[in-house]
């Protein structure tokens, strides 16, 4: 569909200037009478250049505020098309309502709600709308849009624990790497002819600092784009080679610290996502294929795919994920409990919560873990400097003493 370009005005005489994709000038002028604007001018827009400077994503919290409120709304009892109209209304004009403007016409056009959704993957990924679909199925909307907006905070307070560990030792690492590079490449240099001069014999450890002051001299355009082109050289090719893709994936799990984050952040998301859609009436299969592109990383994508052909082949759900051999032991024994008592959904639910505190517990305790640990980095560097250049001088002064 063409998007266009547009001046409107609304019932307050306040004029402004967006852009809105539309069949045709009379849809565009039809949505826009709908969200109380009137049409002045309009003219077909690039719809290729907009979009390289426009986002067609929404954050992840009007994610949660959407999803919240269209559930308060449907649990009081308005109706489908009026909640998302009152929602329209009620945000900032953006991108998010153009898209709820084309869910609210492909519904009054006779679509469902999730095949509505559907049409906007940037927005609501599978996992949304196959919830929502099921929600519809079941007649409980309310309550599935209810644990949609639930595990979505949540997933928005991992993320955001997540970087708050992560900032502190990235800048605090630039500041080490600033320091290195300023006494490699300024201040060793003003300093070698000085200790050249002194006339004793340099320490090996001198040498050494002199030969990796000379190398950061000569190959300075090196060492700070070779990182660089390294880090976005496998990126390109683990996009394109799936093996490379693989073992990048399996190293992350086992980076020091972070590796474990990692695999508990990841197992807490799938064990959470599974026992809503196993609780939303989701067969198990479907919930584990469902699951597969979810955990974002090819060696647990790999294993649960393993384990759900297992599943198919009959072996029962714990042996399954027992011999795939990659889940801990405590997963599996929840998931044998759940068989168990009948109650699989609660099963996963406890590994979601318990890994989900395990990662509260564990950023609490890295980050005033990383403070000491990089300032002894750190002040090892620096002493190993100043023994390098000092060194010298006191041998000559001392070789003058006797």
């Amino acid at each position: 569909m063409p998007d266009y370009k547009f001046r409107t005005i609304d019932a307050r005489g306040k004029i402004r200037s967006d852009s809105m994709v539309a069949s045709n000038p009379m849809e565009l002028e039809k949505r826009l009478g709908s969200m109380g604007f009137d049409l002045l001018s309009y003219k077909e827009h690039n719809k290729a250049a907009k979009s390289a400077f426009r986002s067609k994503t929404i954050s992840r919290r009007e994610l949660i505020n959407f999803t919240f409120h269209i559930e308060q709304l449907i649990k009081s009892g308005v109706p489908l098309i009026d909640s998302l109209k009152d929602i329209r209304n009620s945000i900032e004009y953006s991108h998010f309502t153009d898209v709820l403007q084309t869910v609210i016409d492909d519904i009054e056009g006779g679509k469902t709600l999730s095949l509505a959704l559907a049409e906007h993957p940037s927005i609501f990924d599978k996992v949304y709308v196959t919830l929502v679909r099921i929600g519809e199925e079941t007649g409980q909307l309310a309550e599935v849009l209810k644990d949609l907006a639930d595990t979505i905070r949540w997933q928005d307070e991992l993320v955001s624990q997540t970087k708050k560990i992560m900032i502190y030792p990235a800048i605090v690492s630039f500041v080490v790497l600033l320091v290195i590079a300023f006494l490699m490449m300024y201040l060793m240099p003003q300093l070698l002819p000085f200790i050249k001069n002194i006339g004793t014999e340099i320490p090996l450890y001198t040498r050494i600092l002199i030969n990796i002051s000379n190398i950061f001299v000569a190959y300075w355009y090196l060492i700070f784009s070779l990182p660089v082109v390294l880090i976005f050289g496998l990126m390109a090719i683990a996009k394109n080679n799936e093996r490379v893709k693989y073992f990048i994936d399996g190293l992350k799990l086992k980076v020091w610290i972070i590796g474990s984050l990692l695999t508990k952040i990841k197992l807490a998301r799938f064990a959470n996502y599974f026992a809503m859609m196993y609780s939303s009436g989701i067969t198990v299969l479907d919930a584990l294929k469902i699951s597969e592109s979810m955990v974002d990383n090819l060696v647990l994508e790999e294993s649960i795919h393993q384990a759900r052909k297992s599943i198919s082949d009959g072996v029962i759900i714990s042996k399954s994920f027992e011999s795939v051999g990659v889940f801990p032991s405590m997963i599996v024994r929840m998931l044998k409990v759940g068989e168990d008592t009948g109650a699989m959904d609660d099963a996963l639910l406890n590994v979601s919560y318990f890994y989900n505190r395990e990662v509260k517990e564990s950023i609490d305790k890295i980050e005033p873990a990383l403070l000491p640990i990089l300032t002894v980095i750190l002040g090892g560097i620096m002493m190993w400097i100043m023994m390098a250049v000092l060194g010298p001088v006191y041998d000559a002064v001392a070789g003058v003493k006797l």
